[in-house]
């Protein structure tokens, strides 16, 4: 399953969360593979990540959410939805 990560760097968090970012890169544990993950100019940004396991998404924002706020929505790509689309019935 793939998840929309959003996340948002509190003004009091921003040289820690740096900090951390520059010196770990913020890999995926085992288990996540991320497919993106861009950065915004006023303190946040957006991920796509994929799962089987979201306890392993889970521990990786686990890890951040000491600094980072998030807002994190699974979602599917636009074939899937299109699909499920074209069965309902209205």
């Amino acid at each position: 399953m793939k998840f929309i990560v959003k996340w948002h760097i509190p003004k009091g968090s921003v040289v820690q969360s740096e900090a951390r970012f520059v010196s770990t890169g913020a890999p995926p544990p085992p288990g996540v593979t991320m497919i993106g993950r861009w950065h915004g100019m006023s303190g946040g940004g957006v991920m796509i990540a994929e799962t089987s396991d979201a306890k392993a998404l889970y521990s990786w924002l686990a890890y951040w959410n000491d600094l980072l706020e998030f807002e994190t929505t699974p979602c599917v790509e636009d074939a899937e939805a299109g699909a499920v689309l074209a069965s309902v019935r209205r």
